[in-house]
């Protein structure tokens, strides 16, 4: 039988929403009986297309649908596009209708996360734009709470919608020490969710 797992689903263009999924990844692994598996998406064709090769060269592999319908929660990533998600991440989601028809992810955690160049580049609208989605699959949708003390201390990531991360233009491509926790601290909470939820319904 294969251990439940929390998806971790992202797009990343320069690798900073990337380090935020690894480290989301590192919180779930230390809750024991869940598995984390990391999981992208293709960038969108110009052509509009599925050109693009079916197997990325570098980093995290592309998600099929049955990553997807099989998680036992989901945490969603994507760096900031005008407020909004990346298109490539909302094209992933479009094609996701069969799933909200079987009722696939109804009750599962979920939460969000993002990256941006600048401060206050949208990245609490970027998340909500995520979540809006996840709501029609009927997961259960969870931030960050206050009781972590990073997300009153952080002056760059952190949102109380999700993991949020600053990447100012220039800058070395690192997290902060307060985005690594608050991004270990989300991934330790929708793994805790998502076995308390199994096993409420076995």
């Amino acid at each position: 039988m294969i251990q439940p797992y929390i998806l971790v689903l992202y797009f990343s263009r320069n690798g900073a929403t990337a380090l935020l999924a690894k480290e989301i990844a590192r919180g779930i692994q230390q809750v024991a009986g869940i598995d984390a598996r990391v999981r992208t998406v293709p960038s969108v064709s110009p052509d509009h297309e599925a050109s693009l090769p079916a197997v990325p060269d570098s980093g995290a592999i592309y998600c099929s649908k049955e990553d997807l319908r099989d998680c036992a929660g989901l945490i969603l990533g994507s760096p900031t596009r005008f407020g909004n998600m990346a298109a490539p991440l909302k094209h992933f989601l479009d094609t996701t209708s069969d799933l909200w028809l079987s009722g696939s992810l109804v009750n599962k955690p979920a939460a969000a996360f993002t990256s941006t160049g600048s401060l206050h580049g949208g990245q609490e609208s970027t998340l909500l734009s995520m979540m809006m989605p996840l709501l029609h699959h009927g997961m259960i949708l969870c931030g960050i709470p206050y009781t972590e003390p990073a997300l009153s201390s952080t002056r760059s990531g952190g949102t109380p919608y999700g993991v949020s991360h600053f990447a100012a233009h220039g800058a070395p491509l690192q997290l902060t020490e307060d985005e690594i926790t608050l991004s270990r601290a989300l991934g330790r909470r929708i793994a805790d969710l998502a076995r308390t939820l199994s096993t409420q319904h076995d």
